[in-house]
């Protein structure tokens, strides 16, 4: 039970981001002048209560709850959506996301009282109360910059948290060891993976020892097989008096022996092979999973370190009375925990001086055109082998004078020099430096841009500061990759016919789906391959370019193996390409180290990696790789692809737009056989059913999804004659009897209310109708 509910929370943690970072979309529509979805956004606040109520949250519900009121009457206009009432429904944001941010210290939260008090305010018509500091069990403590002697800390030496194995009460437990023992930790791994790459000459050689013994005792047989003739001839010697019939007599009895020691031998080497194989295959699983899990250590998504830098700078700016937008975006990327830590405190500052520097009175951006709200962006990406993290504001933007005369006065400029408008940047980031006007919680010191520079720098990399367009600020912090570990998708491609394939590397962070493409999966697009894919619940065609042909070795045909092409889609920036290769191999975390400086086109190259037998392997450049995809006239036609037989399995639709709700029916009925579709939303559904319906066994389906709700599906699913057998169960939080009488009206097989779930009624209830 705690693994389906630590299941069940990781989804809440991805649905609750999701429905927060669309909500406030919402919000700063509204800011611009734009028109906000408010029907979606009543029901992202419902979703997100009812997926709370799924994983026993009562305080998030609570919240959720009186947002989705205040939502209701913002959609039927009994409620306007002024700046008073944006920041309490930014408040209410800020704690939900506090609460389940503490969740591993605080497995049961007490509802966030500034934020129901501010909603059931707004609710009733009364003064809506100043926001007060977040609770600290309930929200995450805002990171504070760390003194000078900490902020030179190394990589290698930053804490890093991992978990311990069980809590007392369930709970996530944490522990904080050094950095630099992880690392060791996975090195040794590592090693200890090449040196087991030693059994498998163990393997061969028992395997030849049992080869070479099975070859002896045939020889043994045949002379066993002339026994009788030699027994024969003994005893004819024997009866004329000849000695040689004893000797005989013993050699015969000699083989006898050897033949039963040699059967003894042979199921002794047998055995040892038997139980060599079955070790070794043991030994690769553990140690496959204590790599994966060591190196897990090492490599955590941007969210874990600066997941909590947006409610921080929020609570600054409600501190100093400004109002503020902060947007994060990318921190889903892997990045080396070392690393990461490095630039926590960099980060930090960079957004401090964001609202120190940047932030202007609201008529001064009524008067520019601005929205009133200072707009923040924090983002993080990776560019071939180098992390970029940036700090973007649409504030005042620097102030070229202001920033040269503080110079000359430091001295950091000679008298009479006239340096140019980049070298005037660069003087913000040297120690000390400073344009405000006074020292406050926030400013005035001159240590937040000096800390960047002297980060990026130890890092090998280095900070930049610019004018934003049209708008703002931008500092921009890029480091090389290629000192940490990452996420390498290997693949095999061989690169002219006959040759053997090699082995090459994708950054993960690229990779957006794994294809195994048939042959109603091809398409041709101006003479040239493509692939048809869905995504986000429509098909799209994308170029589908082999990569021997992308590394230069001239139009090649896609490879082909077992009626499939297999490819890996790859996304770079709104562009999507799929690359054909001859085997999609495994997701490693690899120290990747400079692409070679003579050899290959570097456009293409991102950097090295060693595998596990020593050789080395190119890491490939997405972006490079896309842009010669799209130049076209790479490709030969594909070959024909014959259809593959595939055994019958019953499949069920799961629809629904809560993926809390998807994850736990998903997991239920895949643990008792069933293979499952999801889909998010009715439409997302009967385009499903309509391109692959003669998959589908049978659908579940919620009640209230976006664009085609569980009515409306299960309307057009009767109605369609290729459909309209299709068993249909309504499984919804809607339990009012007129609801369930539309539904039975409608043709629902069976109508199932979330409010009084249980798993066995849904299994008995599809074992009925299947």
């Amino acid at each position: 039970m705690d693994d389906i509910r630590q299941l069940l929370l990781a989804a809440f943690d991805a649905e609750h981001r999701e429905h927060i970072a669309a909500i406030r979309a919402a919000l700063a529509a509204v800011e611009t002048g734009r028109p906000a979805d408010w029907n979606d956004v009543f029901r992202r606040a419902h979703s997100l209560k009812g997926a709370a109520r799924a994983v026993d949250l009562p305080a998030v519900e609570e919240v959720a709850h009186r947002l989705e009121a205040l939502f209701d009457r913002v959609v039927q206009g009994r409620l306007g959506l002024d700046r008073a009432t944006a920041g309490v429904v930014d408040l209410a944001l800020d704690r939900i996301e506090g609460l389940v941010a503490g969740l591993p210290e605080t497995p049961e939260p007490e509802a966030p009282a500034d934020a129901i008090a501010a909603l059931d305010a707004c609710l009733s018509g009364g003064p809506i109360p100043g926001a007060a500091p977040p609770p600290a069990a309930a929200t995450e403590r805002a990171p504070e910059p760390t003194p000078a002697a900490s902020q030179a800390q190394s990589p290698a030496q930053a804490p890093a948290q991992t978990q311990t194995p069980a809590a007392q009460d369930g709970a996530v437990a944490y522990l904080r060891i050094a950095s630099d023992q992880v690392e060791a930790l996975s090195k040794a791994v590592h090693d200890l993976n090449a040196a087991l790459q030693g059994q498998e000459t163990v393997t061969a050689a028992v395997a030849g020892l049992e080869s070479g013994a099975r070859a002896l005792r045939r020889s043994v047989d045949t002379v066993q097989g002339r026994t009788g003739e030699m027994v024969a001839l003994a005893r004819r010697l024997r009866e004329a008096g000849d000695p040689a019939g004893a000797a005989l007599d013993g050699f015969v009895d000699r083989v006898r022996r050897l033949d039963g020691d040699l059967r003894g031998v042979i199921r002794g080497i047998s055995g040892l092979a038997r139980v060599q194989s079955r070790s070794t295959g043991i030994v690769d699983g553990a140690l496959r999973r204590l790599r994966d899990d060591s190196d897990r250590l090492l490599l955590v998504p941007a969210e874990t370190v600066f997941g909590g830098y947006g409610r921080m700078v929020r609570e600054i700016a409600r501190e100093a009375g400004l109002a503020v937008e902060v947007r994060l975006h990318g921190l889903d990327l892997q990045v080396d925990r070392g690393l990461l830590q490095a630039l926590k405190d960099p980060v930090l500052h960079a957004l401090r001086n964001t609202i120190s520097h940047g932030a202007e009175t609201a008529q001064a951006r009524r008067q520019a055109g601005k929205p009133e709200a200072l707009n923040v962006t924090l983002s993080v990406a990776s560019k071939g082998s180098q992390l970029l993290v940036t700090i973007r504001d649409d504030g005042r933007g620097p102030d070229l004078a202001r920033i040269l005369e503080t110079g000359r006065r430091q001295g950091l400029v000679p008298p009479g020099a006239e340096p140019s408008p980049e070298s005037i940047l660069d003087l913000v980031f040297a120690p000390g430096f400073s344009t405000a006007a006074a020292v406050d919680r926030i400013a005035g010191r001159g240590m937040g841009l000096s800390v960047v520079a002297e980060a990026a720098r130890a890092l090998r990399g280095r900070a930049t500061l610019r004018a934003a367009e049209p708008h703002g600020t931008e500092v921009a912090i890029t480091v090389p990759l290629s000192a940490a570990r990452q996420p390498v998708l290997l693949v095999e491609a061989a690169l002219r016919p006959g040759e053997a394939p090699q082995t090459f590397g994708l950054p993960s962070g690229a990779v957006a789906q794994l294809l195994r493409l048939s042959e109603r999966d091809l398409a041709s697009v101006a003479s040239e391959p493509a692939a048809r894919i869905n995504q986000g619940g429509r098909d799209v065609v994308v170029p589908l370019v082999p990569l021997a042909s992308l590394l230069g070795s001239g139009a090649a045909p896609l490879p082909l193996h077992d009626g499939l092409v297999r490819a890996v889609l790859l996304r770079c920036g709104p562009a999507l390409c799929a690359v054909a290769v001859d085997r999609l191999l495994d997701v490693r975390v690899l120290l990747v180290g400079p692409a070679p400086p003579l050899g290959g086109d570097p456009a293409l190259m991102s950097g090295t990696v060693m595998l596990a037998d020593e050789t080395p392997a190119l890491v490939l450049d997405p972006e490079g790789l896309c842009v010669r995809a799209r130049a076209g006239g790479l490709v030969a036609a594909p070959v024909a692809v014959p259809e593959r037989r595939k055994a019958r399995v019953r499949t069920v639709l799961v629809v629904d737009d809560s993926i809390t709700t998807r994850t736990l029916e998903k997991s239920i009925l895949e643990a008792h056989g069933y293979r499952v579709f999801v889909c998010v939303d009715g439409q997302d559904a009967l385009d499903r059913l309509r391109r692959d319906g003669a998959e589908v066994d049978l659908v579940v389906a919620d009640v209230e999804m976006p664009r085609l709700d569980g009515f409306g599906l299960l309307q057009a699913v009767k109605a369609d004659p290729g459909l309209t057998r299709l068993p249909v169960i309504l499984m919804t939080s809607r339990g009012d009897p007129a609801d369930i009488r539309r539904g039975l009206d409608l043709g629902a097989d069976a109508y199932l209310t979330k409010q009084k779930f249980d798993q066995r009624e849904l299994l008995d209830t599809i074992g009925q109708l299947l």
